[in-house]
């Protein structure tokens, strides 16, 4: 069975939404977007870009746009652009329809966190959920989640959407390892514990 691994950019607060960019994701006035960006640095990037050719990617609507709109146009020499253009990406919506634009990306259709289990039980690449914040809720909810990668950066935002909002499951977590980069940001890899 696959494994389920989240990886998201929490303020201390818990807040993740629009950490790359000003216009990012404004749903419901938020104004920060971009709060993320000041902290990049090298041991992020060998932090993210570790795995990346050893796992599929997992992806709700609004964030796989919001790559697809971005990485495949990059020119410039970086770690992820022909990464991110040669892994298999999945990609769950009811408002997508196949052919999906991006090389190597699959459509998920119906409820996302049965087609995700589903997905998960195929032997297979562990899948890799990057940022897209409805999707991972309705995974958490669903128990479906088996680590987080968290990078909890250096900022106190006061308002967005947060990972873990009011009335989620109670949920155990073990720390597997942590790294903490030049800019204070700390990258909190957990496991989920189980009574299986």
């Amino acid at each position: 069975m696959r494994r389920i691994v989240a990886v998201q950019h929490l303020s201390l607060d818990g807040v993740m939404q629009s950490p790359s960019g000003l216009d990012e994701d404004q749903r419901g006035g938020f104004t920060h977007g971009g709060w993320a960006q000041p902290d990049n640095d090298e041991i992020m990037g060998a932090e993210l870009g570790g795995d990346m050719g050893s796992v599929e990617l997992l992806f709700g609507r609004f964030t796989y746009e919001q790559f697809y709109g971005y990485w495949p146009k990059q020119t410039e020499p970086n770690p992820f652009t022909d990464v991110l253009n040669n892994t298999h990406k999945y990609v769950a919506s009811r408002t997508l329809a196949e052919p999906l634009p991006w090389v190597n990306s699959t459509l998920l259709s119906g409820d996302a966190a049965e087609s995700v289990a589903e997905l998960k039980a195929k032997p297979g690449k562990d899948l890799v959920v990057l940022g897209s914040g409805n999707l991972v809720q309705s995974l958490i909810q669903a128990d479906l989640v088996d680590s987080y990668q968290l990078l909890i950066h250096p900022v106190v935002l006061g308002s967005g959407r947060r990972l873990f909002p009011d009335g989620g499951p109670l949920s155990r977590l073990r720390l597997a390892k942590s790294v903490i980069t030049t800019k204070g940001v700390v990258i909190a890899t957990y496991e989920a514990v189980r009574n299986d």
